[in-house]
């Protein structure tokens, strides 16, 4: 879509695969998201793409918010977490093993032009199940589902109203004490 027909400059994007269990998450929130923030002039998409397929998503926008899932080796089900871009090191992949990081489809965007938004938030949730073929959540996940989206709404609420979120970022962060060691090996993110 070019950028003349953005119609809101904040995009609220949910990413997973409905069909596998937790991984549907994102997805799942942003669609629960978009019925409550229908007059907040904010955009809201769904995808089960990554790397280059986000570029095309996200340009144009000024802010954009992802929520996703996260797999990492001792993460704690229903944590949350805030990253941006530079965050990320080049293992870690917001898409599919086979695709491109998320961080090198930012930067080839740039290379080529593309208006890619300054003010990017990935607020990721650890999930327990992204393989196995189901609609519905994990025990855990579906335990916790409710204060997970309460959790976010909060954070987006402050997104939005262009409120200083520091405290959630820290709290996010101290939550997940080692995830920016974890990323490294994490094997899922979209």
């Amino acid at each position: 879509m070019p950028d003349m027909q953005r119609q809101s400059p904040i995009l609220i994007l949910g990413l997973g695969n409905e069909l596998l269990c937790d991984d549907a998450i994102g997805i799942r929130l942003v669609t629960e998201f978009e019925e409550l923030y229908k007059s907040a002039g904010t955009h809201f998409l769904t995808s089960s793409n990554g790397g280059l397929e986000i570029i095309e998503l996200i340009s144009g926008y000024e802010q954009v918010i992802i929520i996703d899932a996260i797999k990492t080796q001792n993460g704690v089900p229903g944590s949350i977490y805030h990253f941006s871009p530079a965050d990320f090191k080049n293992t870690l992949h917001v898409s599919s093993f086979h695709d491109i990081s998320f961080l090198t489809a930012l930067k080839f965007g740039d290379y080529m032009n593309i208006k890619i938004p300054k003010d990017i938030h990935i607020i990721a949730i650890e999930i327990v199940e992204d393989l196995l073929f189901s609609n519905e959540f994990s025990k855990p996940i579906k335990k916790k589902y409710n204060i997970i989206k309460k959790q976010i709404k909060n954070y987006i609420d402050q997104l939005l109203n262009n409120n200083n979120t520091e405290n959630y970022n820290r709290k996010f962060k101290s939550e997940g004490s080692n995830i920016y060691d974890q990323l490294n090996y994490s094997n899922t993110m979209h």
